[in-house]
């Protein structure tokens, strides 16, 4: 039976299509073709002399946006702030404007408009989390109150790509990123420390108040190779509900809304995936979005399309490789992709109707048409984090700033889609 499995997991990785029903109406879901793309513009530019940690590019981890953000900023459409993490070393915490988004048809950053810094980087966890140095993972979420809270908190999970004995994940602050007030560790119920611990975004009222009572933040992460679980992972939380602060090492209480099958404690029996699943998949952001009745959780990211195999971009050079440093969960090609999951089928999991491993994804979207450092097939990262205005319905998806394939360095970038009505 376990090698009939592999046989059709094999089978679907290698697929050329992927099984997505991205052509079906359903009443109450935002569909990809409700994005009205509407341009990007640049975090602010790296000053030169200032610490390489003082920097966007190489960053868009993680982002939120923030409705009160910039009070006597411009009346031109785009309120509110957004506060990020740059350089992915070290994850600072800034807070920026938001420009007017342009459309370059060139696709020139030349033609783009600029964020201001409101806020400068910030190290907010103040001595937290020093073992997440290794190609660290963090999320951001901004909250109103919630609870005994007197203040609005951030909120902040961290994460490593090796970090098997680190449990304590998650913490939060104040948003004045002078006087950050950081408050935790704390570990969630019902998953491993690696694959609650990258997205973090919030849950509409409304929804929590029928399904998840109390808990209106949802996180989650996804780490290739299936370590995380063979797809993207997600569950509700509300670290109030067990104290102002929690205390310290709290296992905070948790319903598992999406969580597939996974290898962190070995070959899994039974085998569950998402449809189109591959080992090569990054989900680096996530977010509930609405607009009026219809919602959707999206999911952002990088889609390895075709066969995946682990080793160098070659597929025939696995252990004896020219480019060492290129070792990884490799696809033929890669694609930047929203994917979109149903929040009816998310309410039917925490209603105890469908199990987590059950929901699937009705449909995605191909965005590489407006990104502007896809240099080749095998380029990853396409994406990062993204957050949601939902009073506007404006979307904003970073696309890292990485080194282009001439050694130049590349600014970071914010797209911005809004959903019509």
């Amino acid at each position: 039976m376990k090698d009939l499995k592999r046989v059709l997991f094999t089978l679907l990785v290698t697929a050329v299509f992927l099984c997505f029903t991205d052509t079906a109406v359903a009443t109450g879901r935002i569909m990809p073709e409700d994005f009205e793309y509407l341009g990007a513009f640049l975090v602010p530019q790296w000053i030169d002399g200032t610490p390489d940690a003082e920097s966007w590019e190489w960053g868009g981890m993680s982002m939120t946006y923030d409705p009160s953000g910039d009070p006597k900023g411009k009346k031109d459409g785009f309120p509110g702030s957004i506060y990020g993490t740059g350089h992915d070393v070290w994850n600072l915490v800034s807070e920026i404007d938001i420009p007017v988004p342009v459309i370059s048809p060139t696709r020139s950053i030349s033609d783009l408009n600029t964020a201001r810094t409101l806020q400068p980087f910030a190290d907010v966890k103040d001595g937290l989390f020093a073992w997440a140095e290794e190609m660290p993972r963090v999320g951001l979420e901004i909250l109103e109150p919630q609870g005994a809270q007197s203040s609005r908190k951030l909120y902040l999970c961290w994460g490593a790509h090796f970090q098997d004995e680190y449990f304590y994940t998650h913490m939060w602050c104040e948003t004045d990123l002078d006087d950050p007030r950081p408050a935790g560790a704390w570990r969630i119920e019902g998953i491993n420390p690696y694959n609650g611990n990258d997205y973090l975004f919030a849950i509409p009222s409304e929804w929590a108040d029928l399904y998840t009572p109390g808990m209106r933040l949802a996180t989650g992460r996804y780490r290739d190779g299936g370590w995380s679980g063979f797809g993207p992972t997600l569950a509700a939380i509300g670290p109030w509900n067990q104290g102002n602060p929690p205390p310290d090492g709290t296992t905070l209480q948790s319903v598992v809304l999406i969580k597939y099958s996974d290898y962190f404690e070995g070959e899994p029996e039974p085998w569950y995936q998402m449809n189109g699943y591959a080992h090569s998949d990054e989900w680096t952001g996530g977010a509930w979005l609405t607009a009026g009745d219809r919602s959707a959780v999206v999911f952002v990211g990088t889609k390895g399309m075709s066969e995946a195999w682990y080793g160098d971009t070659l597929r025939e050079c696995m252990d004896d490789c020219e480019f060492p440093y290129l070792r990884g969960w490799w696809s033929l090609y890669f694609e930047g992709w929203f994917l979109f999951y149903d929040t009816s089928d998310l309410a039917k999991v925490a209603q105890g109707v469908l199990e987590p491993y059950q929901v699937q994804p009705y449909a995605h979207l191909n965005v590489d048409d407006v990104l502007y450092y896809v240099h080749g097939k095998q380029e990853k990262y396409h994406l990062g984090a993204c957050c949601y205005d939902r009073a506007n319905r404006l979307f904003y998806v970073f696309e890292p700033g990485r080194e282009s394939p001439s050694g130049e360095s590349e600014r970071t970038i914010v797209h911005v889609w809004r959903i019509k009505e």
